[in-house]
């Protein structure tokens, strides 16, 4: 096996095309073998083999510095900077990370997970280059799908008019490779990128300049020949126009083709961007006939594709389900995706009212802003985005729907921790960064047929509701549901010593500790909060005063979630309460399994259960200590009276 002698990027050096192709044969096996059983993201990393051979062969990371956009390709360049041995760990606790991360390698130039950042980025580490009179590459590879961001083209258009030298290399998967487009724009370009080419076209125009009265004409006569003909043979001239070299299409999957375009570009002044085309899930058929499928994937059977484990009813199903029926009655609804249509459960609604469905691209500030629009003229939009990436549209959330208080229902999928895709991906931050938003409805469901009722409720409701729900299966199908209200929370089960406070999927775990509890004569009384805004403060207050013993379970940051408003409460209101929140601590959480991450950070079931056991015992002996010391002193006072009597007598 060639990969076995394949460690480093210099390794790549002593091999030939031929060994090259064998190489991307077996990285590709190594990838479909691993993800099979990690889960991961397949198909963009299958894509990408030869073009990541392609650069390692050329450029010299780590003193280079290539930034991947998103970071989900970055499987092959794990496996060729040093980590192969640990590639089985991927995406497992205390293993390699599914994205690239500076404290893992050396080779990886900027921790990356979300779309439309490599552009800015790589600028940035161009510029500090220049500044400190360094001689390295950068390099940032990005997607067309991530080029759509608007914080990619803010970026493009500051690197164009920068003049800086970088490369930006566009992996277009969406574009099939014409031969004959190809040949003539690489043609083209080959000649256009070396440097011969670029000294005599300007050695012509000095010359031409100085034939006096019609040099200038001609000049520029000639210029808009070229243009003409390159606008007929390269329709991408957007790039050209604002300050890039434009070079390409490129067959992105011929590696001596890209170490060639690649070398060319080394030598080239100024930003030039690669068109570089690729075949998502290149290599495994399963995810090239459905690429979309093995975007991210779970584990899956290598031999025909279909998931491990499958079919299970999950939060953004029952959501896409509930929406289609919603707007059978109701013309009004409209659903609004940020490129996250099957990820998000709206494929249905997509097929059924193709009219009122809207794919805006990886756009979430966009989305927001058309969702606004939408609601101001009396729609009714439903915007389902990921939990982590509601904060790229934070002020769309304030200055767009809040202040003015629109009908836009915002439905953040995959809150809270959602594991194995780790620190950019965990959903911590939503409740407290939107809570702190005035006119915002904030609630959680415990349950799929609670969520159910809350999106009907959010629609009916006219006006801002943000509705938060985890990645996955409900843990308990909950027989009682009390009707929504707003601000309304829910009396689960009715208790004498300990107050438990949940949101959301960790109602289940309440009730989990509730019931071990109940073995030691403890009786708990389970508060499904529902709306972490507005809160039910007085149904927290009753309760708090009952037990005088609480605890609060969220799914998210300690910082400025649930158990911060319900501390904040107790106090404001003087409750003598014992009180502990069980979140997860102001930092950045790892990837791994639910499981793993809720014991490590000390919120899974047992620890929650025998501190809650510990604080109700010693709310008890201090009520016996207080019983004991006003019996003693009941005593003296007696001792004492006895003794006067005996004196008087």
């Amino acid at each position: 096996m060639i990969l076995e002698k394949v460690n480093y990027p210099n390794d790549l050096k002593n091999l030939n095309e031929e060994e090259k192709k064998i190489l991307a044969s077996e990285l590709r096996k190594e990838i479909i073998e691993t993800v099979s059983k990690t889960g991961g993201h397949l198909a963009s990393n299958l894509g990408v083999v030869e073009l990541t051979i392609a650069m390692l062969s050329v450029f010299n990371p780590p003193e280079d510095k290539i930034i991947w956009d998103v970071g989900h390709q970055s499987y092959s360049y794990k496996i060729l900077t040093g980590r192969k041995e640990k590639f089985n760990s991927l995406r497992q606790f205390n293993g390699l990370a599914g994205f690239p991360k500076c404290k893992e390698s050396e080779y990886d130039a900027f921790d990356t997970g979300h779309s439309s950042t490599s552009i800015s980025v790589g600028l940035g580490m161009a510029v500090a280059r220049d500044l400190k009179n360094e001689k390295h590459k950068v390099i940032s590879v990005i997607g067309d799908g991530a080029l759509t961001g608007g914080m990619a083209l803010e970026a493009l258009n500051d690197v164009g008019s920068s003049n800086t030298n970088m490369i930006v290399i566009l992996n277009d998967n969406e574009m099939s490779i014409s031969k004959n487009v190809g040949g003539i724009s690489l043609l083209l370009s080959k000649l256009r990128v070396r440097k011969a080419y670029v000294d005599t076209s300007l050695k012509g125009k000095k010359i031409i300049n100085k034939i006096p009265f019609i040099g200038k004409k001609v000049v520029k006569l000639v210029q808009r020949a070229k243009r003409g003909i390159k606008q007929l043979v390269i329709p991408n001239m957007y790039f050209e126009d604002i300050g890039f070299k434009y070079v390409g299409p490129v067959n992105g999957h011929d590696i001596a083709e890209l170490e060639e375009i690649f070398k060319l570009c080394n030598n080239q002044e100024g930003p030039i961007l690669l068109h570089v085309l690729t075949k998502k899930g290149k290599g495994y058929k399963p995810a090239e006939n459905n690429p979309d499928m093995f975007h991210s994937t779970s584990a899956f059977n290598i031999e025909n594709g279909e998931k491990i484990g499958s079919g299970k009813k999950d939060y953004s199903k029952v959501f896409g389900n509930k929406l289609v029926q919603l707007a059978k009655n109701n013309n009004k609804i409209v659903a609004i995706t940020a490129a996250m249509k099957d990820g998000t459960g709206l494929s249905e609604f997509a097929k059924k009212y193709p009219k009122r469905f809207f794919d805006v691209g990886i756009a979430e500030q966009h989305a927001l802003g058309f969702a606004a629009g939408l609601a101001k003229q009396g729609m009714i939009p439903i915007v389902p985005i990921y939990s982590s990436f509601i904060q790229r549209a934070y002020d769309q959330v304030v200055h767009d729907i809040a202040i003015q208080k629109l009908p836009v229902v915002i439905c953040l999928d995959r809150s809270g921790v959602v594991g194995k895709d780790g620190e950019t991906h965990q959903g911590m931050l939503d409740m407290s960064i939107l809570s702190a938003v005035p006119n915002l409805r904030i609630i959680a469901p415990k349950d799929f047929n609670e969520l159910e009722e809350m999106l009907e409720f959010a629609v009916n409701l006219n006006g801002p509701v943000v509705i938060r729900y985890p990645r996955g299966s409900e843990e308990i199908a909950f027989e009682k549901n009390e009707k929504i209200k707003l601000g309304k929370a829910e009396i689960i089960k009715e208790g004498k010593d300990i107050s438990i406070i949940a949101i959301g999927k960790m109602v289940s775990k309440a009730s989990r500790i509730a019931e071990k509890l109940s073995r030691d004569y403890i009786s708990s009384e389970i508060i499904n909060v529902r709306f972490i805004k507005p809160l039910d403060v007085k149904n927290i207050i009753d309760s708090c005063n009952k037990t005088k013993c609480a605890i609060t379970l969220e799914d998210g940051s300690e910082v400025g979630g649930l158990g911060s408003k319900v501390e904040e409460v107790l106090m404001q209101n003087n409750c003598n309460v014992k009180f502990k929140k069980f979140a997860y601590p102001d930092e950045f959480i790892i990837h791994g399994d639910i499981k793993e991450l809720e014991k490590k950070y000390n919120v899974d079931d047992d620890y929650i259960y025998n501190y809650s056991k510990q604080m109700v015992s010693e709310k008890d002996n201090k009520y016996i200590k207080k019983i004991v010391t006003r019996g003693e002193k009941c005593i003296k006072t007696i001792k004492k009276k006895i003794r006067l009597m005996k004196k008087t007598y």
